[in-house]
């Protein structure tokens, strides 16, 4: 397994806005299913990850240790770079600069900071969020510039300012500060020329969530117009949360699985996916009572 970090390659294609299609991860077995399908890069959600971890809602409920160890096993089960959501940065700026060496020790190609108040909010559930002062989230960004070793690893920008030319200029600061990318929130722009009007004074590629009103209303092209990053995040969690839902709920009904609504992964597929083959050769290799290792 070779783990893609920061690498000149990714930092170079998103920055020239060649647009990285990603799926939303919520642990490291979702990971290998988005690496499958043929997706070019992993953003591990913020949203799955409490989702999963916790079965708790995205409030930043989770520590920074726990979403690192997250993020570390899924770039430990993948071979394609990994964009952390890393939430506010877990505090002030100081704080900042050890989560942005922990995210890059972990091994990910890319971290999204947000500029709300923290604990954060998630903008997709709530009515309105708070942000902190735009010279404030600027240091932060600041900070987690010259925290990074690498500097292939990219710094992505969110602000969930609430209004167009707030978040304009909350864009066009961060820039300033050394962020490589800027993510706005879909609740703020709500259609294709105000995405292209940040993208243009911003200066640098955008990452988008597609979600809410972008993924129902644009076409792959349109978002690719201004995008370096493209992310669906929660395709994956509610896929497996529907299907689950409705195989149990048929599972507890009849008490046997001959009925069950969607159609489950076949065993010897599923053992191949994650890995039992390579498992029984090191093991044929290294292990002395491997039983038939001295058939193999």
């Amino acid at each position: 397994m070779m783990h893609r970090g920061p690498s000149p390659e990714f930092r170079e294609r998103v920055l020239a806005q060649k647009t990285v299609w990603m799926g939303g991860a919520y642990d490291a077995f979702s990971a290998k299913m988005i690496e499958r399908a043929g997706f070019e890069a992993i953003m591990t959600s913020g949203f799955g990850v409490s989702a999963s971890l916790l079965g708790m809602p995205d409030a930043e409920l989770y520590t920074l240790t726990e979403n690192v160890g997250v993020v570390r096993n899924v770039v430990n089960a993948v071979d394609l770079p990994v964009v952390a959501d890393i939430d506010t940065g877990y505090g002030n700026a100081i704080n900042v600069m050890r989560s942005v060496r922990e995210f890059e020790n972990a091994g990910t190609a890319a971290v999204i900071m947000e500029d709300q108040v923290a604990p954060k909010r998630c903008p997709i559930c709530v009515s309105g969020v708070e942000t902190i002062p735009m010279e404030e989230a600027a240091r932060k960004i600041e900070a987690a510039v010259e925290a990074r070793c690498n500097p292939n690893m990219l710094i992505v920008a969110r602000t969930d300012a609430s209004s167009v030319p707030e978040a304009i200029a909350r864009a066009k600061a961060y820039v300033a500060a050394g962020a490589d990318v800027v993510q706005p929130i879909s609740n703020t722009f709500r259609n294709l020329d105000a995405l292209r009007a940040l993208r243009q004074e911003a200066g640098v590629p955008l990452s988008l969530q597609v979600l809410g009103w972008l993924e129902q209303e644009l076409a792959p092209v349109d978002i690719e117009s201004v995008a370096g990053l493209a992310t669906f995040p929660l395709v994956p969690l509610m896929s497996v949360a529907q299907v689950l839902q409705e195989n149990l709920a048929q599972l507890v009904k009849d008490k046997h699985s001959r009925n069950l609504p969607h159609k489950r992964m076949v065993h010897h597929e599923f053992v191949s996916l994650i890995g039992f083959e390579e498992i029984e050769r090191l093991q044929l290799k290294y292990l002395e009572d491997s039983p038939g290792r001295d058939a193999a």
